[in-house]
């Protein structure tokens, strides 16, 4: 442990004006504070009131990660605590402008960027990592960040604001966790011709070469960090589904974007039924977007209906897509390979309006990273033909969404069932106030990762996500779904976590993938791993 002016400059046992009259005097830190010691919560008051005089989201973002790089156990216990008010800063919608500016915001370096340069010795750099008990991985090469494309090495922001929420939603120690961006280029040409970017001034590398750099970083992993969970994210349409698909039965890995996605829309569907009186057999979903978190969802959606007894191809004609282009039908020539599961036997449709018109759908679904698809004809156009509507707004950040809860309620006559990426304020309409699910993967991913660590599972399966939906839309209470909220309240997060990474710990367990045995209380044993950020005494 650091003693003096060095122990205040390490943010893992900083704790600023908290340190006692005792601990000043053993640690060699007498003189080198202001004289009166704080609590935390006194800390934490004054954190707050200078957060709040912040005068924007980006400013207050700027803030936060400077607290974390100065006192990481403050951060946290204020994350915990706010985690309604704050997750919307440290992470969407506010991440993506950090990301944007991100050669422009640098304070101090956090996580670990593997360049093409590195090519060849992944391996040693990552053992230049400090930490070295890594449980959880969070990688992206920044070429779709949310849905604002490619931000090369400014991608960093999606990985650290990813695993502080591991960190507070489902107490994954931040000493186990391990930001990483594999930096292989850009072809932004902004960032290209901006003097403040941070990464390398290249185009991407692609084919051949970019499959050797990640197949090294993979295999270093698993040699550093062999217990180590892999999370992929932010990688561009054409490598994600492919990196999933070739590493899933490989390693401990699973796409946040594609799984991730998917299981946090499916628990919403699962709650707007009880809303509805619906039963998800009788649905049929119109999304507008075929890429990582749309198909991720279809597949997720069809795997529910086949555990009801439904054959899959039937299933399948319960998903239908709209691409850049139009509907994705089986007569379409420029299908990719991922697309053509949802491809159908039908007349091609390019105007979205016809396409409902011809289709039906009881759910309208948008995962297409553009804003302002769902216009006023559109919603109005699903309260016509549905008593309560499903209209999921799911792109981030707030600029993309497809439409605004506000809209969504107002248009529908206040009988749409929405869900959102971003988060909206309540609504009101005609005396009711209406409060807007959002449906965010922090709902899902840290526990799924809580649950993978805590029974050392193999792999992470797709059963994982499945069990990982239906958990989450149990714990919609009535109140809930009485002001027309889909989605737990965020403040229980870390109960919410706790519940899911039960269920996917016991899912490990049935399949025999853990690689511990079962403890005889896997509730207890399981919130006995979880972090709590409070400080620790020294003298």
């Amino acid at each position: 442990m650091p003693r003096g002016i060095q122990l205040l400059h390490d943010p893992v046992f900083n704790k600023g004006t908290a340190f006692t009259e005792a601990e000043r005097d053993a640690l060699g830190l007498r003189g080198l504070l202001p004289p009166r010691v704080q609590t935390m919560e006194e800390q934490k008051a004054r954190v707050m009131e200078n957060f709040h005089l912040k005068p924007n989201d980006l400013e207050r973002y700027i803030y936060l990660t400077s607290l974390m790089d100065r006192n990481e156990t403050l951060f946290y216990r204020l994350l915990v605590d706010n985690l309604e008010k704050l997750m919307p800063v440290i992470y969407t919608p506010t991440v993506g402008q950090a990301c944007q500016m991100y050669g422009k915001i640098f304070r101090r370096s956090r996580g670990l960027y593997l360049s093409w340069n590195d090519k060849g010795q992944i391996k040693r750099v990552l053992k230049n990592w400090p930490r070295k008990d890594v449980r959880v991985i969070v990688v992206t090469d920044g070429e779709r960040i949310l849905g604002l494309g490619d931000l090369g090495a400014g991608g960093m922001g999606i990985p650290v604001g990813k695993l502080a929420l591991y960190t507070a939603c489902a107490g994954i120690h931040p000493g186990q966790c391990l930001p990483v961006t594999l930096d292989v280029g850009t072809n932004n040409e902004a960032l290209l011709q901006d003097p403040h970017y941070l990464g390398l001034r290249q185009r991407r590398v692609c084919g051949p070469e970019y499959d050797a750099f990640v197949e090294e970083f993979v295999d270093a992993v698993k040699s550093v960090f062999p217990r180590a969970l892999l999370q992929l994210e932010d990688f561009g349409n054409a490598n994600a589904f492919r990196l999933l698909e070739k590493y899933k039965d490989r390693i401990c890995c699973f796409d946040d974007d594609v799984q991730g996605t998917a299981a946090v829309a499916l628990a919403g569907i699962l709650a707007a039924m009880r809303l509805s009186h619906g039963q998800l057999e009788g649905q049929k979903f119109l999304f507008m977007g075929a890429g990582e978190a749309g198909l991720g969802i279809g597949h997720l959606i069809v795997a529910a209906l086949k555990e009801a007894g439904i054959p899959e191809d039937e299933a399948k004609r319960r998903c239908w897509y709209v691409d850049s282009k139009g509907l994705i039908v089986k007569e379409r020539t420029d299908l990719s390979e991922h697309k053509k599961a949802f491809a159908h036997d039908y007349p091609f449709r390019a105007g979205l309006q016809q396409i409902i018109e011809d289709l039906k759908p009881t759910a309208l679904i948008g995962a297409a990273g553009r804003g302002r698809l769902f216009t006023q004809p559109i919603i109005e156009m699903m309260a016509r033909l549905n008593s309560h509507p499903l209209i999921f707004a799911l792109s981030n950040p707030t600029s993309k969404a497809e439409c605004t809860a506000e809209e969504a309620y107002r248009w529908s006559g206040g009988r749409a069932i929405f869900a959102s990426g971003s988060p909206f304020e309540p609504v009101q309409i005609d005396g009711r106030t209406f409060i807007p699910g959002q449906g965010n993967n922090a709902y899902i991913f840290p526990g799924v990762g809580l649950g993978v660590v805590a029974s050392e599972s193999r792999l992470v399966t797709d059963k994982m996500f499945l069990v990982s939906a239906r958990a989450l839309s149990a714990l919609v209470s009535e109140e809930d779904l009485a002001v027309g909220r889909i989605y737990p309240p965020l403040q229980k997060m870390r109960e919410i976590s706790l519940h899911i990474a039960v269920e996917v710990a016991e899912e490990a367990w049935r399949t025999g993938l853990a690689r511990m045995e079962r403890p005889d209380d896997v509730t207890a044993y399981i919130r006995s791993l979880m972090y709590d950020p409070v400080y620790k005494v020294y003298a």
